[in-house]
């Protein structure tokens, strides 16, 4: 296969990394297709990679824009055979790209693996570095390391065989939520109202991760800001989107509302924003960063998690922000790539 060609040279050669050997395969694919679709051809050339669930990595082909769906974007990227030599063929592609756009999510591309292969291969990409990504992947280390900038919720984290503790459970009380430790789109998640339903939950989420992590509840409403870096360095939060749950809780998607602007008081949407970003610089965040807090009555904030590689569909939160702030989609992108060149790794020092 050859790399990339471009045969117009001032377009800027895009690689969207999408797929996953993980539960959000799938979510993947939506955001990819959405990203896709939504990259403007005058500017760019665009070149899918897919990870397939197999681990194969597969090299597509950029089609009209127009023409992209999630189907087509499955089946553009047919299941390779099983031999290393994709792999390889995905890293001169990577290597000849400008700037690579990951939208994977979930532990097994996400927990800083695709950051360190690009990173090996010395090609820039839209998002945060492999330590933030680390740990950002992690909600019991993110707990950990930003406590100190924000409250968080209490919670113990249980490895691989653990059972949450007699004195643990009933200094959390009731209800809890229990989720797996490394995850995402909700897969695994609990709400628990009875101490019996314990060992249940947490057999749900070791399906997804052995590592697995009780909380407490925290009364409050639900509101997230996304960060974006902008390519002169500065940070901006949109404005705050509040996800309202029928029935008081828990993680029945269907029955979510997300409401944009969230309806706020102009100081405390200040506030909420401005621990976004204090949240994004204490994470060592780089490109994007959705940043989930529980508001309490009396008004204090509490961090649920952050999200370093958010859904990018067009009905995703992080977008939709945006564009309650007035900005396009497409324009979102092309700010995300422009950040991500400007952040372009430099070549070591070779000593003497």
């Amino acid at each position: 296969m050859d790399v990339i060609r471009n045969d117009l040279p001032w377009l800027t050669r895009v690689v969207v990394l999408f797929g996953g050997q993980n539960a959000e395969h799938a979510v993947s694919v939506s955001s990819a297709a959405t990203v896709v679709r939504g990259l403007d051809r005058s500017r760019y050339t665009v070149t899918p990679i897919r990870i397939t669930p197999h681990g194969r990595w597969s090299v597509g082909h950029d089609i009209p824009a127009h023409l992209v769906d999630e189907i087509s974007l499955h089946f553009m990227t047919p299941e390779p055979e099983l031999s290393s030599a994709h792999f390889f063929e995905a890293m001169k592609v990577l290597r000849a790209s400008d700037v690579v756009l990951p939208v994977v999510h979930g532990p097994a591309t996400r927990h800083s693996i695709v950051q360190s292969v690009l990173e090996y291969v010395g090609v820039p990409y839209v998002g945060s570095g492999t330590l933030a990504a680390t740990v950002a992947m992690d909600r019991g280390l993110t707990k950990t390391v930003l406590s100190g900038v924000v409250a968080v919720a209490d919670g113990v984290t249980l490895e691989d065989g653990e059972r949450l503790s007699t004195t643990d459970q009933r200094r959390l009380g009731l209800p809890l939520f229990v989720k797996p430790a490394r995850g995402g789109s909700g897969f695994g998640v609990s709400r628990v109202l009875d101490a019996g339903a314990l060992p249940e939950a947490v057999a749900a989420a070791r399906r997804f991760d052995r590592r697995v992590l009780v909380e407490a509840a925290v009364p409050g409403r639900e509101v997230n800001v996304g960060v974006l870096e902008m390519p002169d360095g500065r940070l901006l939060a949109a404005p705050p989107l509040e996800v309202k749950v029928a029935g008081g809780g828990g993680y029945r998607r269907a029955l979510t509302e997300h409401v944009v602007p969230a309806d706020l008081d102009a100081a405390t949407t200040a506030r909420v924003q401005a621990r976004a970003v204090q949240v994004f610089r204490a994470l060592g965040g780089a490109g994007l960063l959705r940043v989930d807090f529980f508001l309490g009555a009396d008004g204090e904030l509490t961090l649920n998690e952050v999200k370093d590689a958010p859904r990018l569909t067009a009905m995703s939160q992080f977008p939709r922000m945006w564009e309650a702030a007035g900005l396009p989609y497409g324009e979102m992108l092309d700010l995300l790539i422009r950040t991500a060149r400007r952040r372009a790794p430099r070549p070591s020092p070779v000593a003497p």
